[in-house]
């Protein structure tokens, strides 16, 4: 438990630093948007290719990848049911909060806690590559058959095909996964920059979490759709880590520090892509946005109580 305790600290301490970053535009009006820029396009590339060259591939193809993965298509399918015959809404909101009530924010705060908390940085790659490689690419299909503002509309094929591949997570995931799969250790003079670069994603990532979390307010009057937002929430924060526990235990007899690390995973919160999403299709945006923040200040008990009761 002190090792969960020292983890979270590590991981306060980093982002109340970028807060008051933020707070005191030290860094300038665009710093979390060049962070997270530097972050998503160079840094965590870099992490995920070195970790999965330099790890075993049984942690990519395994337990973890049935689990989190099932688990949120289950998690997105409740919500588009619940949702449809309970609020009414149309296609795109339903996609939008299915996203945002079982897609994981598995970099800017997956990543961390990974590293800090569960002591390894495997545990969210295979999370990671299923949310970009098969999740993202089914909601953007979706989105783009269904998107009523033609101004939104974008290419079948760029969007649900291409816009994937092209990715540079996915790029440097799939590329360790490659150069791994066969058996090439690049040499050190190569490894090394990328070791260093991967070093700075999580501090990074977590800078620009807490530059992100100035000048934001929740449940604004009169344009908050509250209802879907405390439909998405619970979902993310309840039933999916709920979930998650009964399969991981019962479907995979999983016990111990597995079972804990499966559980944590399933408790993060909701991934600012989303808003990504939302915003380009723009549908949504407000649901996207409110939920993420509250399901990531959720999250910080959340993991707290399950790291009480697993770890």
């Amino acid at each position: 438990m002190s090792g969960v305790v020292s983890g979270f600290t590590v991981i306060f301490i980093v982002v109340g630093i970028g807060y008051v970053l933020g707070r005191t535009r030290l860094l300038g009006d665009h710093a979390h948007e060049v962070l997270s820029r530097l972050v998503f396009f160079v840094c965590t590339p870099a992490l995920l290719f070195h970790s999965l060259v330099t790890s075993d591939l049984s942690v990519i193809f395994s337990s973890t990848l049935v689990i989190a993965g099932g688990s949120a298509l289950t998690i997105g399918l409740i919500y588009l049911v619940v949702a449809r015959f309970w609020l009414r809404r149309a296609v795109p909101e339903l996609v939008i909060g299915a996203l945002s009530s079982s897609y994981v924010n598995s970099v800017n705060l997956g990543l961390p806690i990974a590293i800090f908390v569960l002591d390894d940085a495997t545990f969210i790659a295979p999370l990671l590559l299923f949310q970009i490689l098969i999740y993202s690419p089914i909601a953007l299909l979706a989105l783009d058959l269904t998107a009523l503002d033609r101004g939104a509309h974008r290419s079948l094929w760029r969007d649900a095909v291409v816009t994937p591949l092209t990715n540079p997570i996915v790029i440097g995931g799939v590329t360790g996964l490659v150069v791994s799969l066969i058996g090439w250790i690049p040499p050190a003079p190569v490894l090394e920059p990328l070791k260093m670069l991967g070093n700075a994603s999580v501090p990074g990532a977590l800078l620009a979490f807490g530059l992100s979390l100035t000048g934001v307010t929740v449940f604004k009057k009169g344009e908050s759709p509250r209802r879907d937002i405390a439909l998405a929430t619970a979902l993310k924060m309840l039933v999916m880590p709920a979930l998650v526990y009964v399969v991981a235990r019962w479907g995979f007899g999983q016990t111990g520090h597995q079972l804990f690390a499966q559980v944590v995973i399933g408790a993060l919160p909701s991934a600012q892509n989303v808003m990504v999403y939302a915003t380009r299709y723009r549908r949504g945006q407000i649901l996207a946005r409110d939920t993420a923040l509250i399901t990531t200040l959720a999250s910080i008990p959340a993991i707290a109580i399950i790291s009480l009761v697993l770890a």
